[in-house]
């Protein structure tokens, strides 16, 4: 049988002088069983951080410009739940998937020790990383930001500071398509309060203020006057001036429309990779498939649990994906 370059490449980490145990120590001071997994990178940081000032961000807008002055009650609280349970699912998604292990692999683990107890049998591969000094099952790749070995490491993704991997991708998946929901959501709800607003409270507003010309000359209205209409507009459209208001509408319009676009196509890429059982990364470097072809439902069913729930849409299950082996080698 011919030798493709990846077998050639297998053959050579099957070589006692590239795994070079002796150099692999592992680390001194592991960490504590159950410790919260979190990744130190500024940059992740200030992402997480941005992400969560724009949800909230959204919130005040739809709460306090959008549905509280609203004289629509039925309106304002079918609205504001639906909007307050989304935000809270993705806010939740979000940290579910910053804070669990993606599917790191232990470092450090390539010693002469943990070799022998793999008891591997005769043309079996064993994969080494040289920048954690671990012994890494098939399909995990090295991320250079967590400085560890990923098991089907899909990117690496900043907003959540984290990978996305075994682990995590459901959350990952949750928090896209979460997001990209509130965002419509917000954007259907800016469209009918320019509707509802613009042509009835805030031209008598405007005209209360002067700043309207009716017949062709500006409108001369007394102090009385211009009182009146202010107070009724601001009850039944907004509690802010109508220059504020119209800026944070267009600024959460500008958001809504740039996060949902971003959303929707990352929550189409990963649905589409769950379905062909192919990450990010091996899509990228069209890596040779060395792994058995399940159906897309199998496929859904290994990230999101085992069997269909309402807890596929829910943060706070953990998926059932059964007991799996961690080390898969290659024969």
């Amino acid at each position: 049988m011919m030798l493709t370059p990846a077998h050639h490449f297998r053959d050579i980490e099957r070589k006692p002088e590239y795994l070079q145990p002796e150099k692999c120590v592992p680390p001194p001071y592991p960490g504590p069983a159950g410790a919260m997994w979190f990744i130190r990178d500024g940059c992740g940081i200030a992402c997480a951080i941005v992400t969560w000032f724009l949800v909230l961000y959204a919130e005040f807008v739809v709460l306090f410009v959008m549905l509280i002055p609203s004289r629509d009650y039925a309106y304002s609280i079918v609205n504001g739940i639906l909007f307050n349970l989304l935000a809270f699912l993705a806010l939740a998604s979000h940290c579910r998937a910053m804070l669990t292990d993606p599917g790191a692999v232990p470092k450090g683990n390539a010693t002469k020790e943990f070799i022998e107890s793999l008891q591997l049998k005769p043309g079996q591969v064993v994969y080494k990383c040289p920048k954690c000094c671990s012994i890494k099952p098939d399909r995990a790749h090295h991320c250079s930001v967590c400085k560890r070995c990923i098991r089907k490491m899909d990117h690496h993704c900043p907003w959540v500071n984290n990978c996305v991997g075994e682990n995590n991708q459901k959350y990952f998946v949750l928090f896209t398509m979460y997001i990209a929901l509130i965002s419509l959501h917000a954007l259907i709800m800016v469209g009918f309060h320019f509707l509802r607003c613009f042509e009835e409270d805030w031209t008598n507003l405007l005209q209360a203020y002067g700043l309207m010309r009716k017949g062709g000359a500006e409108a001369q209205i007394s102090l009385r006057e211009k009182r009146g209409p202010l107070k009724i507009s601001s009850a039944e459209c907004s509690s802010f001036s109508p220059p504020t208001t119209v800026i944070l509408l267009i600024l959460l319009c500008f958001e809504g429309l740039l996060f949902f676009i971003f959303t929707s196509v990352m929550f189409g890429t990963q649905v589409h990779s769950i379905c062909t059982d192919e990450t990010g990364i091996e899509q990228l470097k069209k890596e040779e498939r060395r792994w058995a072809k399940k159906t897309k439902w199998m496929n859904m069913k290994a990230v999101f649990g085992h069997p269909f729930s309402l807890g596929w849409a829910s943060p706070f299950a953990t998926p059932d994906q059964g007991k799996a082996d961690p080390y898969q080698y290659v024969v």
